[in-house]
């Protein structure tokens, strides 16, 4: 049976929505996940692909594997046992925000040319003499359809951002997310890197944007909701029923 916050304050006060309680082990794992691979997926192009069509691919991987590392400082921060206060209170969601849009989004975002030069590498497939130059074709956009999971766990109300936005801002959020992924990758392929440079710039300021509202609404609602929240009625000590309970007169 899931626990529920009160929903109001002594004083008759809506509370905040909060998220729930989630487990920092599996999110320091998932911090190590996305150090690691942005980072070996831009070593392996370094090595495997076409400088001349890179665009910002390698910045953005190397973008994921960074705030990787800071996310991992607001999770470490959490706490909620004595002296904790609503900055340590909300790591664990703060650390979550950095991950989900600034570690992830451009990570997804750096797929879809990664997997066009890894594919089209001549270092890693050699050309038998003679053989013809087959095109993937739309092929090529599978891996950007990596981003519909991601939008799916933001939009069903799995992810962070969904407290602290409403429904529709966070439809338009994704909606303008992926819009500006397909349209960096269209920019790409078509050799306009100026073109790619502007859209993907335009997505980490976006990202990085939300990321600081996030983290801020959160710290706020999470000050408003420990001012106003009823006190918690104090735990009894083992046994004290039969210290309390007097024993029967004996006849």
């Amino acid at each position: 049976m899931s626990k529920t916050r009160p929903s109001f304050g002594d004083n008759g006060m809506a509370l905040p929505l909060l998220p729930p309680e989630r487990d920092p082990r599996l999110w320091t794992r998932l911090v190590r996940v996305m150090f690691f691979t942005p980072g070996f997926l831009a070593l392996l192009l370094i090595k495997a692909g076409e400088p001349a069509a890179f665009g910002v691919t390698i910045e953005l991987l190397m973008l994921s594997c960074a705030t990787a590392v800071v996310a991992g400082l607001f999770i470490g921060v959490q706490s909620s046992g004595a002296g904790a206060d609503p900055a340590s209170e909300v790591g664990l969601w703060s650390g979550g925000l950095v991950l989900e849009f600034l570690s992830v989004v451009p990570f997804l975002c750096a797929l879809p040319p990664l997997f066009h030069q890894l594919a089209n590498s001549t270092l890693l497939h050699t050309k038998a003499p003679g053989a013809a130059d087959l095109s993937l074709g739309v092929s090529e956009f599978i891996p950007a359809f990596a981003i519909l999971p991601f939008m799916l766990y933001q939009l069903s109300g799995f992810g962070t951002l969904h407290y602290v936005i409403s429904k529709t801002a966070n439809w338009i959020l994704h909606l303008v997310i992926f819009a500006t992924i397909i349209a960096a990758y269209i920019a790409n392929r078509t050799s306009h890197f100026s073109a790619e440079e502007a859209f993907t710039g335009f997505l980490v300021t976006l990202m990085t944007i939300t990321v600081f509202y996030g983290v801020l609404k959160l710290k706020r609602l999470q000050a408003v909701y420990e001012e106003h929240a009823p006190a918690k009625p104090p735990k009894e000590a083992k046994g004290a029923e039969s210290h309390n309970t007097d024993p029967s007169p004996k006849t």
